[in-house]
Formats: C-alpha cells, sequence, structure tokens
C-alpha cells in the first residue's frame, strides 16, 4: 500500500500542470519530471511520536503522483537520506555524537556542503576516499559503502526498492577509488524516485522513523527562511530557483533541494495559515530543466493554490 491515499482530481492537477508547463515553453518536460504531491487535513510536525510503531503508516493522506516511482539520479538532495542514516546510526550505537558530527550535519542540509557530506558518509560507512586499493581491501570497502542502502532495504518500505545510496556529492567529480566505485559507465551513481524521497522527508516532519528527538533535531535542520532580508544574505539559501521561491510569505518551509548542471530538485513539506499541509518533491533532468530558475517554483505556485 502507497503511504498516501491516490487522489484522481489531484492526478488530473498534476497533468494539467505539466501540459500547461509544457505549452509554456518547455517541450518535452513531461518525460524529464518526477513530482509527488501529498495534502493533509492537518499539521503533520510530530504527529507519529504518540502513536503506536508503524501506526502512522495506515492512516494516508491524498496523493498524486507524475513519474514518481521513476529513479532519478538526485543531486544533493541524497543528503536528506545521509541525514536520516545519521541518526539512525546514533540511535544504534553506531556514532559517537558530538560537535563536530552536529556540525557536519547542519552544513550539509543547511548549506548543501560537499565538503561537510564527505565526513558523514565516512562516519556512516566506516570508509575514505584516496587512491586505488588492493583487491581484498577494494571489496571491503565496497561492502562497506552499501550500509545505508542495506539500512533503507530493512525499512520494507516498496517505494525505496531500486535506490541507491552510497556516494558523496562532489564540486567537479570523483577520483581515484571513488571515481571506480562509480563504475564505468557511471551505473553505480546514486538514485532516488520522489516517491522515497516523499516518504523519508514525511517520516521526518512526522517523528515516524528513528525517534521524536531525532525527529525533532532533524527538523530544525531542514527549515528555511522565506524572508527576503535571510534569502540575501545566504547564497545558499536553498529557497530561491526552488520550490520555496513560489510560496506566499509567512509559510513555514523544510526542505532541501539538489541543484547540479543536468538536475534541479527540491523537496519540501509546506504550511501556510489558511491553507492545507502539503508536502512537495520535484525532481527535473536536463541541461535545460537545470537552468530554468523558474521552473520550482512555479510548480509550488500553481500547487499551493490548487
Amino acid at each position: 500500500m502507497a503511504f498516501y491515499s491516490p487522489d484522481p482530481a489531484m492526478d488530473q492537477t498534476l497533468a494539467d500542470l505539466v501540459r500547461a508547463l509544457e505549452l509554456d515553453g518547455r517541450p518535452g518536460l513531461a518525460q524529464k519530471l518526477s513530482i509527488t504531491w501529498v495534502r493533509f487535513t492537518t499539521s503533520q510536525l510530530g504527529v507519529a511520536a504518540d502513536l503506536e510503531p508503524g501506526r502512522y503508516w495506515q492512516i494516508p493522506a491524498a496523493g498524486a503522483s507524475w513519474g514518481g516511482a521513476r529513479q532519478r539520479y538526485p543531486a544533493s538532495v541524497v543528503k536528506l537520506v545521509y541525514l536520516v542514516a545519521a541518526e539512525a546510526w546514533l540511535q544504534e550505537g553506531l556514532l559517537a555524537d558530538g560537535p563536530e558530527l552536529r556540525r557536519a550535519l547542519a552544513a550539509m542540509i543547511q548549506h548543501s556542503s560537499n565538503d561537510a557530506t564527505s565526513l558523514v558518509v565516512d562516519l556512516l560507512s566506516g570508509t575514505t576516499s584516496g587512491p586505488e586499493l588492493a583487491q581484498a581491501a577494494w571489496s571491503l570497502w565496497q561492502s562497506q559503502r552499501q550500509l545505508v542502502n542495506q539500512w533503507l532495504s530493512r525499512l520494507a518500505w516498496p517505494e525505496l526498492e531500486g535506490v541507491n545510496a552510497c556516494q558523496k556529492t562532489w564540486e567537479d567529480g570523483p577520483y581515484g577509488r571513488e571515481r571506480l566505485f562509480y563504475g564505468e559507465q557511471m551505473e553505480n551513481r546514486n538514485r532516488l524516485s520522489t516517491e522515497a524521497t516523499a516518504r523519508l522527508l514525511l517520516a521526518v516532519i512526522a517523528s515516524a522513523l528513528i525517534s521524536p528527538p531525532a525527529g525533532a533535531r532533524m527538523r530544525a535542520v531542514l527549515e528555511r527562511s522565506l524572508d527576503a532580508a535571510d534569502r540575501a544574505a545566504d547564497p545558499d539559501n536553498q529557497v530561491d530557483g526552488f520550490l520555496g521561491e513560489g510560496l506566499p510569505a509567512g509559510t513555514r518551509l523544510w526542505s532541501k533541494a539538489g541543484w547540479m548542471s543536468r538536475a534541479r530538485h527540491d523537496a519540501a513539506y509546506v504550511e501556510s495559515e489558511g491553507q492545507q499541509p502539503f508536502l512537495l518533491v520535484v525532481f527535473s533532468e536536463g541541461e535545460d530543466c537545470a537552468t530554468d530558475a523558474a521552473l520550482l517554483p512555479e510548480i509550488a505556485r500553481r500547487l499551493s493554490l490548487a
């Protein structure tokens, strides 16, 4: 069972939206776009904390998807996976908490730091980057880098089937053992769908995974400011050019964006006075989408009014 109840009217709204965006000078967008959109009648902030384990997923909200199951390169949205995994490792006693870990997690999400992400992936996997390794050490290294994927598999969520979250994120690309790990044709790149991303983000928002204190910590680093002065002061605000830019002033936003030369993505949970809370994940692929700073704000604007 999906974590939301498919709503035909919302499906039609998405289809109409994609068609309108294509007619607005974006030919072929339908194949380059994935969207998962879920609406709620009440705030989802921490609501699973007082429920029996698993009960939260038995009361799904209305939702819709456009290509939501398609696996795409997630760019920096994969950092959401690593944030949740770090809290899971901490709960299991597999990581030592401390100021440096917290600094890295905050920088990884708030500023999308690739350097911070590198440390987090090293801590999650017990590996480090560097030159090529001898065969025995190389086999062990590769096995260790699958630990996050193995944890995701144990969640047994159908949305996570086919997901790959084992690679670091880079400024200009991997080298040494990291490049070898990608595969000759880059076949081992990270992969996520908007469905998988949406369920993981919703679990964080609702405190439906790990623990309520962990959920609160993750929400704290995911929350964004829509204030114009705050955005101007932070070139890495992950609002301008993304979903948050299309939302009205006064909206509360929790999100993680991803942007590179061939992708522009965002995953967001939104609460705005007088409107139903909603969760929206949009992945767009291709150079034209990556450079289209108006696309994601327009999607958010239209769906927030739907």
